[in-house]
């Protein structure tokens, strides 16, 4: 699995497209629990306009670690696991890209390591450290706890903006 920075259109990305696509479902999900519903991975897939089919892969995978429950049947679909908020970013990113972006060479020299460094090698692994630490601490009920409605519309094409003003007024129940 490759992992890019990528700069376009003066979007930084640094983690993967999985990744990206597992956050927001998992938010997304976490928003819609106040309604006490399976969400279906078509609902999903088009609130957060994602391919269906590759959303389902994504949230299959956050089924089988159990970060969110799935029930199969016509009212069937996802709802979060009771720890979910409670997990940090840092996990995630280990089930769904695994930890190769804090060990790989920036430069991409194949032997880049304390004892036979790149020139960027000990400023880039402050970074990463810091970015760890970052991911470690911050948990996913963080970003959805923030009350910051314009972070949570951003996520989805189509979430309802009263969803967004209920959630933030309703008790934190995880």
């Amino acid at each position: 699995m490759r992992i890019y920075l990528l700069i376009a259109k003066k979007d930084i990305m640094i983690f993967s497209k999985s990744f990206g696509y597992a956050i927001r479902s998992v938010l997304y999900v976490a928003i819609m629990r106040n309604e006490k519903r399976y969400v279906q991975v078509e609902e999903v897939a088009s609130k957060l306009a994602v391919p269906r089919h590759f959303m389902g892969k994504v949230m299959k995978k956050l089924a089988k670690e159990k970060i969110l429950v799935s029930t199969k049947g016509p009212s069937g679909g996802f709802i979060l696991n009771e720890h979910t908020l409670n997990m940090s970013l840092m996990s995630l990113i280990e089930i769904i890209d695994g930890v190769e972006i804090f060990d790989s060479c920036a430069l991409r020299s194949k032997e880049c390591n304390a004892l036979s460094p790149c020139p960027m090698h000990f400023q880039l692994e402050t970074v990463k450290h810091n970015l760890k630490s970052i991911l470690s601490d911050t948990t996913i009920g963080n970003l959805i706890d923030e009350n910051n409605p314009e972070f949570i519309r951003s996520i989805s094409t189509a979430i309802d903006i009263t969803l967004i003003k209920e959630l933030a007024q309703s008790p934190k129940v995880y």
